[in-house]
């Protein structure tokens, strides 16, 4: 035997039914606080801020990190030159 109930009541009377606590409010305060917390949070998006987090304490600016780019480039091109070649009188096409 199959027996089927269907009850038309607002959430809030269901909880009430069921003896469950009203949260309403509780959502409401927190719903405001992290509204704030972002707002906050936006307002530090500029990007020199962003740079400064995201760049580790060795790389104070662009400079740094450019000049050792530059140095680590120079460090593996002077292993991978070759030696110069003998000199020869023809021009070259």
């Amino acid at each position: 035997m199959k027996v089927t109930f269907d009850i038309d009541c607002t959430p809030e009377e269901a909880r009430s039914f069921l003896g469950l606590p009203n949260i309403a409010p509780m959502q409401e305060r927190l719903m405001k606080e992290m509204e704030d917390k972002l707002h906050a949070n936006l307002n530090t998006l500029d990007p020199e801020a962003l740079m400064k987090t995201w760049l580790p304490m060795s790389f104070q600016g662009w400079n740094d990190m450019q000049k050792n780019f530059w140095d680590q480039m120079m460090k593996s091109g002077a292993m991978a030159t070759p030696p110069m070649a003998a000199k020869t009188d023809k021009p070259v096409k």
